[in-house]
């Protein structure tokens, strides 16, 4: 993510460059049984924590799923109940369906999906106590023209202590997932960093 984006938005979370020994890996647009377990089971190899930004939908429809997530020790966070691009919602309509999905997913942490929110929608679920959590690093592993060894390049050759790395617990990324995860989580256990899961309270 560029720099200057980043700073044209400092309310946001991009990263957490003050520390120094872990990474966060994070999950967006879950639960779902095709994808979802695999990954829990991956990252139990690793005794990694990560965080999954889940569609209110999923969990709606995959509540066992979404309660593995939590008891193995993951943070959660909203991605709206339909996942709706916020530039193309009106604001009332996103507040509403992200406060739907918060019903079944009891977090401030959000994200919106495709990464796009007017200031408005922002501003307004900041007042309701709600953290933007954004990414310095996108694997674009949900992009069919992108190859696994590019989506892999695109982790690797960016992450950095305290970064913030987007992956997909999708359909439209499982070829590209199943490749590169395991392949970054040895890559991290490499480096001799954490992978931490981005708490509430930070």
């Amino acid at each position: 993510m560029p720099r200057f984006i980043q700073r044209l938005y400092p309310e946001r979370i991009w990263a957490f460059s003050h520390i120094k020994d872990s990474v966060f890996l994070t999950f967006d647009d879950g639960p779902i049984s095709e994808v979802t377990p695999w990954v829990l089971d991956e990252l139990k190899k690793h005794n990694a924590k990560t965080t999954f930004f889940c569609i209110g939908e999923n969990v709606k429809k995959h509540p066992e799923i979404f309660e593995r997530i939590l008891s193995e020790g993951h943070s959660v966070g909203n991605h709206t109940f339909n996942h709706l691009k916020g530039i193309n919602t009106e604001t009332s309509k996103y507040i509403e369906n992200t406060l739907l999905a918060e019903k079944l997913i009891d977090s401030k942490l959000f994200r919106p999906p495709y990464g796009k929110i007017t200031s408005k929608q922002a501003k307004t679920l900041q007042n309701k106590g709600f953290k933007i959590v954004m990414w310095d690093v996108l694997s674009y592993d949900y992009d069919g023209s992108v190859s696994e060894e590019k989506c892999l390049k695109n982790v690797i050759n960016n992450i950095k202590p305290g970064s913030v790395v987007v992956f997909h617990d999708s359909l439209k990324a499982e070829k590209n997932l199943r490749y590169v995860l395991p392949k970054v989580l040895e890559f991290i256990g490499e480096k001799g960093l954490l992978c931490n899961s981005i708490k509430q309270n930070f």
